[in-house]
């Protein structure tokens, strides 16, 4: 009677577990979301766009301003219309978080409206050369970095995306960044590694651009041999260094030259920052104590604070 009892218990757990196999195969990727990605933790590495964010001198700030109706160019307001919009003059599509395509310099390339949607979620390695950057602000990653991060965390995977962390965004939005002829970047050797040795989809930097040689050497290689790139990435100190997602979104502008990109890092829920979907009020989402109002002054809308009800 035991041994019958063992089998007929062993027979259950089967069941159960080919039960619990084919609901995982009903639901599709939906497991994978409840399993993990629900309870993770997601940390934003992307500036806010604001008129008066760093830029290059030669394309110039861009401008906000209040939607008009065009046959009567009277303003939407909240109380005469029940909505508001905004209208956005930007001189350039190189600006703040960018996704850069290869299009930016090579009109052979694809332009942003041409990457195809497989770039969406990648897995997401940060590597560190901040120690470096304090001993020299215009210290370029070098191959010995990677070998380095690799001794420690193992080897880069394949398809991932690779940013690279010099704290250069924690002087953000100092417009003197622009200026400074000294900034930490890649060099070309280490650039050409990550995509032929360890085929990276692609890299990414906090400054606005990929290297500080006068040709800017890393970045022509880059967007001439097929290879968009990140730019403008913050909070990379918020991030694991293995471990984590990336999660890439940018609009789909016909012919684009570049990209108004958001990049979400989507970390394990023991991660230690970062916001998770199980505890940010979401559905409905938060309201907030001070409405939004238009500063005749900065020229874009604000809250007075950052509370909410």
């Amino acid at each position: 009677m035991r041994f019958i009892s063992t089998i007929l218990a062993s027979a259950a757990l089967l069941q159960t577990a080919f039960a619990a196999s084919a609901t995982a195969q009903s639901n599709g990727l939906w497991s994978l979301y409840y399993d993990h990605l629900e309870s993770a933790k997601y940390i934003d590495l992307t500036h806010t766009i604001t008129p008066y964010i760093p830029v290059w001198a030669g394309f110039g700030n861009s401008n906000f301003s209040r939607a008009v109706d065009p046959k009567t160019n009277e303003i939407y307001t909240y109380a005469k219309d029940g909505f508001e919009a905004t209208a956005y003059n930007f001189k350039t599509d190189q600006l703040g978080t960018q996704f850069d395509p290869p299009a930016h310099w090579d009109p052979f390339g694809p332009a942003i409206d041409e990457i195809p949607a497989t770039v969406a979620v990648r897995p997401l390695v940060v590597i560190d050369i901040t120690a470096k950057v304090k001993k020299d602000f215009g210290y370029q990653m070098e191959v010995a970095d990677i070998h380095a991060y690799e001794k420690k965390y193992g080897k880069i995977p394949k398809g991932s995306v690779v940013f690279i962390r010099s704290d250069w965004s924690k002087k953000w939005p100092s417009l003197e960044l622009p200026l400074l002829t000294k900034f930490p970047g890649i060099t070309l050797p280490a650039i050409k590694y990550l995509h032929n040795q360890r085929s990276v989809l692609f890299h990414g930097h906090e400054p606005l651009d990929t290297d500080d040689t006068p040709t800017l050497e890393s970045e022509d290689w880059v967007l001439h041999h097929g290879h968009p790139q990140a730019e403008g990435v913050a909070n990379l100190d918020k991030v694991a260094p293995k471990g984590c997602l990336v999660n890439i979104g940018f609009p789909k502008l016909a012919g684009g030259t570049g990209g108004y990109a958001r990049y979400i890092a989507i970390c394990p829920s023991t991660w230690k920052y970062g916001i998770s979907p199980k505890t940010f009020p979401e559905a409905p989402l938060r309201k907030y104590k001070n409405e939004l109002l238009w500063d005749d002054e900065l020229k874009y809308r604000l809250r007075k604070d950052e509370t909410y009800a």
